[in-house]
């Protein structure tokens, strides 16, 4: 709990706002009922993927803003085409299986699978064609104004061609398969996203044979992107593509036989694993998942738009895929691979220093270096703000933790990682060193499983005890905790965090982390532990939340906290930033706080299930997504509790899957200090973005948000690179 003085940072960040303002003045009227059992009509929700897919929309929209420099700009443009794979491979494949079941409606928004799928095709189909739009209308010519070009085929001079017909001679015709479509040659079983060509032919084959339809696979192991030589191009960043490559010289595979066309496509698969509850060793089960998901069902065909509707229709009818799940494209049928890391800084964002917290730049001349961490941790909490914050203080504590011989423990979950990892490496060497290593490793985080079976199996060598967690719950939690012996007795030390112990993703994801020895929290997070590697019931914690078991439960008793000051006629007000809104427990909740006349202020960065702003049932709540230069993935609950504020950081969305299927834990932010910093940096600072923010109607639909003509531009993340990172300062 907690009594610091924001109100005045309040009233003044209130003055300066206009975009809320605005946005609160135009209430949407919306058909909205509520029954007698307290439940709101479906009228009252908006429905989860088409929210998901506005998420992926808002990303695209940064490929088209000329705020980013413009190699980030066509990141970006990749970026939106790994979200859409995923969007295939997990959320319509789940539809398309609901949908099999029986086409009825099982959400709150009541809309049936058929009719959201009808709704996907129709709004992923126009942010395609506008994704494809700005790479071939404004990225693509803006890199070849500064000698970045991927060129065509017909855009080669004679020594380039002769160049490519080598490369395809020497590193490319080796490695292809082509394989005929005849009565002893079925339809090959392609890999999902593979990129593939089917070639229409005339005339006989080596055997006589009358072949019409030929599939060349391109391998994975061939680049997609293969860069000019330097002699051939002056140095310059001239690339062609690999599917170029292959549509030229295609008629060398099939030799005597005429070849009337080659066309590029890509089939999209259920990407989802299937694991029973049931199963005896999860490690073993999950490795035959993977590869089921190279092979699941089909969800959607790409192809060019100059592909023949003879062949395209040929493919729909072989996959048993449907005309709206047919995607042309005016440009290569896969930019996920697309080149763009080019060492241009001027066409990059500005490079800066990742800080390390005051608490942890010691002089280590006056503290043994084997403590200096330790004992910093035991004058006070210490905050990180990553990316702003380095990461190196997580692996500075494991890597001293590893090596103190007072250190008896350390144990830590992990959800993304990887056996280069500096964490992992310090577990293993901690391990080796003696200490009581125990890493509680979840498999099933989603595309990363074979790496954290990986890791398992490296820290299980090192003589780590690896645990991977609880059947049927995933273990989300970020939590690490060091058990050291001083003064013949036991301390313990713990990190907390809203992101995963992944370096890399630290210096692209917006996040937090605790450190902190507080003996309750400590205790709390050494329970946590012992539910996870053993039995019992859950334990009962002092400070911390913890899902499945209190976390949704605390939550709306939070908020009814709130609803009882507004009717009292005290100040109410509410603050949540996480990823994603969809519970409908706690939807309902702000519904009612709304209309006790609780402020409400929500921060999320992609899916957000509430209709806010809409007439008598939600006028006090208002929505922004905030999408920039770093992934937002800060997950921070705020309750003004009558002046007694409460602040929680954790690892749980507002969704379902985390508060009841998933172990999660939120944390509260005890120090006055550093209460005060996160409501600044982490809360009002994203509420004042008036540049890289958008704002959500009752209708449903996302407006970018525009500074009045006399207000001044504020942009969250580069307000955070200016006061933390001293970036744009002059020496």
């Amino acid at each position: 709990m907690q009594n610091s003085n924001v109100q005045s940072t309040q009233t003044e960040i209130n003055a300066s706002r206009t975009a809320d303002s605005i946005a609160s003045s135009s209430q949407t009227q919306i058909a909205w009922q509520r029954s007698e059992d307290g439940s709101y009509s479906p009228s009252s929700y908006i429905h989860r993927e088409l929210s998901l897919l506005d998420f992926n929309k808002r990303v695209l929209a940064q490929a088209a803003s000329p705020l980013h420099p413009l190699l980030e700009r066509l990141f970006f443009l990749i970026i939106f085409s790994s979200n859409m794979d995923e969007f295939f491979e997990i959320r319509v494949a789940g539809l398309m299986q609901k949908l099999s079941l029986g086409d009825v409606a099982s959400s709150p928004h009541g809309m049936r699978p058929s009719e959201i799928l009808k709704e996907i095709s129709k709004v992923a189909r126009e942010a395609i064609d506008e994704q494809y739009r700005i790479l071939n209308e404004e990225v693509l010519p803006a890199l070849a104004e500064v000698d970045i070009r991927y060129l065509k085929r017909d855009e080669l001079n004679a020594e380039q061609s002769e160049w490519m017909h080598r490369y395809f001679t020497e590193q490319v015709s080796p490695v292809l398969t082509p394989i005929s479509i005849d009565p002893s040659h079925p339809f090959p079983r392609l890999v999902n996203k593979s990129l593939n060509f089917i070639a229409s032919l005339e005339g006989k084959d080596a055997f006589g044979r009358d072949i019409n339809l030929a599939i060349v696979p391109a391998p994975r192991s061939l680049p997609r992107v293969i860069r000019l030589p330097d002699e051939l191009t002056g140095g310059k960043e001239h690339h062609v593509m690999l599917s170029a490559v292959i549509h030229e010289h295609i008629g060398e595979l099939f030799p005597g036989m005429n070849v009337t066309g080659c066309h590029q496509f890509r089939l999209t698969r259920n990407a989802d694993l299937d694991l029973s509850d049931d199963v005896d060793d999860l490690a073993k089960a999950l490795e035959g998942e993977l590869e089921n998901r190279r092979f699941g069902d089909k969800v959607r065909l790409e192809v060019t738009t100059d592909c023949p509707t003879e062949i395209s229709d040929y493919l729909l009818n072989e996959f048993e895929l449907h005309d709206n799940q047919l995607y042309r494209v005016n440009g290569p049928v896969n930019l996920t691979r697309l080149l763009f890391d080019f060492n241009i800084p001027a066409l990059r964002y500005q490079p800066f220093s990742h800080v390390i917290p005051k608490a942890f730049r010691r002089d280590v001349d006056k503290i043994d270096t084997a403590t200096s961490m330790f004992a910093a941790m035991r004058e006070g909490d210490v905050l990180v703000h990553h990316p702003f914050h380095s990461f190196l203080p997580v692996i500075n504590l494991l890597w001293q933790a590893a090596n103190d011989p007072k250190v008896l423990a350390i144990k830590q979950t992990l959800y993304r990682s990887g056996t280069n990892s500096e964490v992992v490496k310090a577990l293993a060497a901690a391990a080796r060193n003696g200490k009581e290593v125990t890493a509680i490793i979840e498999l099933r985080a989603r595309f990363d499983e074979a790496s954290n079976i990986a890791v398992a199996n490296f820290l299980q060598e090192a003589g780590a005890v690896v645990v991977y967690g609880i059947v049927g719950y995933k273990t989300h939690a970020k939590l690490m905790l060091i058990v050291r012996r001083e003064n013949d007795r036991i301390r313990r030390y713990v990190h907390m965090g809203t992101g995963n112990y992944h370096a890399g993703n630290a210096k692209s994801y917006t996040d937090y982390g605790l450190f902190t020895a507080d003996p309750d929290i400590s205790e709390d997070v050494h329970k946590i532990f012992q539910q996870l590697t053993g039995m019992g019931k859950p334990a009962q914690l002092k400070k911390l939340l913890n899902a499945p078991f209190t976390l949704h439960e605390k939550l709306m008793s939070f908020i009814d906290d709130e609803i009882a000051h507004a009717k009292a006629g005290k100040r109410a007000h509410i603050i949540v930033k996480v990823n994603a809104l969809t519970e409908r427990r706690l939807i309902d909740k702000l519904y009612d706080a709304s209309q006790a006349g609780v402020k409400i202020e929500l921060i999320l960065r992609s899916i957000c299930c509430l209709r806010p702003q809409v007439k008598g049932l939600s006028e006090n709540i208002t929505v922004r997504s905030v999408v920039g230069r770093f992934l937002e993935h800060t997950r921070v609950y705020y309750f003004y509790n009558d002046g007694d504020e409460r602040m929680y950081c954790g690892s749980a969305d507002w969704m379902d899957r985390n508060l009841f299927h998933r172990v999660e834990a939120a944390f509260p932010i005890e120090d006055k200090k550093l209460f005060k910093q996160i409501y600044e940096d982490g809360l009002q600072n994203y509420l004042r973005d008036n540049v890289q923010a958008w704002t959500l109607d009752g209708a449903g639909v996302w407006t970018p948000v525009q500074p009045a003509a006399d207000e001044p531009v504020h942009i969250a993340q580069e307000h955070l690179l200016k006061t933390i990172n001293r970036v744009g300062e002059t020496s």
